[in-house]
């Protein structure tokens, strides 16, 4: 799992996609097979840190509208929408790539053609009421696509009130507590919900290091290098 951990997203999605014209040794199409995807475990807490993710900020967006920032609201509507965007990727098992690709992976997805709609609405709103329904609906058919999975007891889809806030949220953490639930790892369950590198750190500079990462994550690198 810390080695999983280690590895940000973008350079999974660029090892295992793409054609292949020469492979003489079999290395590579064997790294493929090893690298297709995430042990479920570490999968499983994944999600769940994605949903923390959006926990953490869905409520900003009512904040800041509250207190007459709506270019704060939208910019925290666009971080929204980016994470789940991710989320998708990982509920249908693809690796989200480097940003110039995020939108063209999320294209591909099954749930694209639902789920576009309301986050170009809420990436174009330019108020508050428009930015929040579009975002709520967002929120609601997410949370119906990871209940769908079975990956964890379901969890009320439905948007409700921020405690006595005049506005609507998910209670993402909601999902993400039902989900770490079913994380049976000893080392991944008594982690907190901070995820994988590339959940916590987007410099593209840091993720293309290739030692300063696994030593950031926790990782630290393996064999001769580890030595100087």
């Amino acid at each position: 799992p810390r080695q999983w951990l280690a590895m940000p997203q973008q350079r999974l999605a660029e090892t295992t996609g793409g054609a292949v014209f020469h492979d003489g040794l079999g290395s590579l199409t064997a790294a493929r097979r090893v690298l297709a995807w995430y042990p479920e475990q570490v999968w499983r807490y994944l999600l769940a840190c994605q949903w923390q993710r959006i926990s953490q900020e869905e409520a900003f967006v009512g904040r800041c509208a509250e207190v007459g920032d709506d270019l704060g609201s939208a910019v925290v509507a666009g971080r929204l929408v980016r994470d789940l965007m991710r989320l998708c990727l990982l509920l249908e098992r693809r690796y989200a790539p480097y940003g110039k690709w995020l939108g063209s992976a999320f294209r591909q997805l099954a749930a694209a053609e639902s789920l576009a709609p309301s986050l170009r609405g809420a990436l174009a709103a330019t108020d508050y009421p428009e930015r929040e329904r579009r975002l709520t609906r967002a929120y609601e058919t997410v949370a119906e696509l990871q209940n769908a999975a079975g990956l964890c007891a379901p969890v009320d889809p439905r948007t409700r009130p921020y405690h006595s806030r005049p506005f609507l949220v998910l209670r993402a953490e909601r999902f993400a507590q039902a989900l770490a639930r079913t994380v049976t790892d000893p080392w991944l369950r008594d982690r907190p919900l901070t995820g994988a590198v590339d959940q916590w750190a987007d410099s593209t500079d840091f993720l293309n290091q290739g030692v300063g990462v696994p030593a950031a994550a926790g990782c630290p690198p393996e064999g001769p290098s580890a030595q100087t």
